[in-house]
């Protein structure tokens, strides 16, 4: 995995959660989960599941029969979303790359993964992984980010902190944002082996519930954190400041309303 997927460590997890989940990611979780489970699925893993914002909703829109294995790359990520849930709810937890999965092949109805493959250094490989797990007949459900164009708080952020250090700005916020054509993205699938894919770019007004938390999330909430640590000479509280300026600045005093952009995938592997 890329170094920019294998940093989601140390704070990163919480902040991630409580400041990005509820302003850019829970939204498009209701979305996944309604087209994963709009057919009968009896056995499900997700793939670089973050602090469980998905898994969470997965487990509580699936049939108590169906058993859901929940992968990360990392650790520290996967204690957040073990927190979710209660003894005896059936899930299971499994540090794993999405690139090598340690399961046997034909065992899910049903794979998916949130804003994950944009991660991954080699997508082909990560898809026909993908493709080698779910059973005949069975469905790889995941979501990208459109451009940065198309969600603005991303280049908000990445212009805040490349202005502190212009003669090497962080580039994390360039990552998440590269694979957003879908034809693109439509065309590693078809090389990796998916011999049926639909797809739709959903569009939302989000409300930016929380701009304080959202500024500091947006900072501390993913590997950009130890980019500027890295750097030195910055503070990063100082940076979530001017974050924050931006984003009142960017979408309002009041009523902060910010367009955000995806693209949901729905692969089907043909039955035997």
């Amino acid at each position: 995995m890329s170094t920019n997927a294998s940093g989601f460590i140390g704070d990163i997890p919480n902040h991630y959660d409580k400041g990005l989940g509820p302003n850019i990611f829970e939204d498009y979780a209701n979305h996944l989960v309604e087209a994963c489970c709009n057919e009968t699925v009896l056995s499900a893993i997700e793939l670089a599941a973050g602090t469980g914002i998905v898994s969470r909703k997965l487990r509580d829109s699936l049939s108590n029969e169906c058993s859901l294995v929940v992968t990360d790359l990392n650790g520290p990520m996967l204690d957040v979303a073990k927190a979710k849930f209660g003894a005896g709810e059936s899930v299971k937890f499994l540090v794993a790359n999405a690139m090598d999965l340690p399961v046997e092949s034909a065992s899910f109805d049903l794979v998916v993964c949130q804003f994950g493959v944009m991660f991954f250094p080699d997508k082909v490989a990560s898809f026909r992984e993908a493709l080698r797990v779910v059973k005949p007949g069975g469905r790889y459900v995941f979501n990208v980010w459109s451009p940065m164009e198309e969600n603005p708080f991303s280049k908000m952020a990445n212009d805040v902190a490349a202005s502190f250090f212009p003669d090497d700005p962080p580039g994390f916020y360039t990552v998440p944002f590269h694979y957003g054509d879908p034809k693109v993205v439509l065309a590693d699938l078809t090389n990796a082996g998916w011999p049926e894919v639909e797809y739709e770019t959903i569009r939302l007004e989000k409300l930016i519930k929380d701009p304080e938390s959202f500024a500091q999330a947006l900072v501390f909430g993913n590997p950009l954190i130890d980019e500027i640590k890295e750097r030195g000479r910055v503070s990063p509280e100082e940076v979530a400041k001017k974050m924050l300026a931006s984003i009142h600045r960017s979408f309002g005093a009041t009523d902060m309303k910010m367009p955000l952009s995806a693209t949901t995938f729905v692969c089907h592997k043909h039955g035997a």
